[in-house]
């Protein structure tokens, strides 16, 4: 038997370290979830964007837009989802969270290089929507979606990569 409280002292020791090394984990894990979410929903976008350029389904006013302006695209076209990238760019003092920029590379049947950055713009569009949707963060960006915002992140899109 131990009369000086030995075992008691070790036994907190070793149940507050296993405390601490838990937080770390569960901190760093929970960024990573986030992170993928974030991710999983961008691929969601991308092929949403690509399934509605691809079948040339567009709201009213753009379809009138490109009625006029890229009649190419009022037909259906093929659109391929190649990849999905990301670029840390650190921490973003205007919005108090992380920058993260998205690459999205796809391959297209579309030639003209305007029709295709009209495809591309609708891919971003649909990627940022689903972000935001993923989110609950509609409420926090414009008509737009840019930036997409999750809990620690604030999302951008570059143009789409075409191959």
């Amino acid at each position: 038997m131990d009369n000086n409280g030995q075992i008691t002292g070790e036994y907190l020791l070793l149940i507050g370290f296993g405390v601490m090394v838990s937080i770390l984990i569960g901190y760093n894990a929970a960024q990573t979830i986030e992170l993928n979410t974030c991710m999983a929903a961008a691929r969601n976008g991308a092929m949403t964007g690509i399934t509605m350029d691809s079948l040339a389904v567009y709201p009213t006013e753009k379809f009138q837009e490109y009625a006029k302006k890229y009649p190419g695209l009022k037909s259906s076209s093929k659109i391929q989802f190649i990849g999905l990238d990301y670029e840390n760019e650190g921490f973003d003092p205007k919005y108090q969270k992380i920058k993260i920029k998205l690459k999205i590379t796809a391959s297209t049947s579309i030639k003209n290089w305007k029709e295709r950055d009209c495809a591309g713009d609708r891919i971003n569009y649909y990627v940022r929507r689903c972000i935001c949707e993923s989110f609950n963060t509609e409420n926090l960006t414009n008509v737009y979606y840019n930036p997409a915002f999750t809990d620690r992140y604030v999302v951008t899109t570059s143009e789409v990569q075409w191959t």
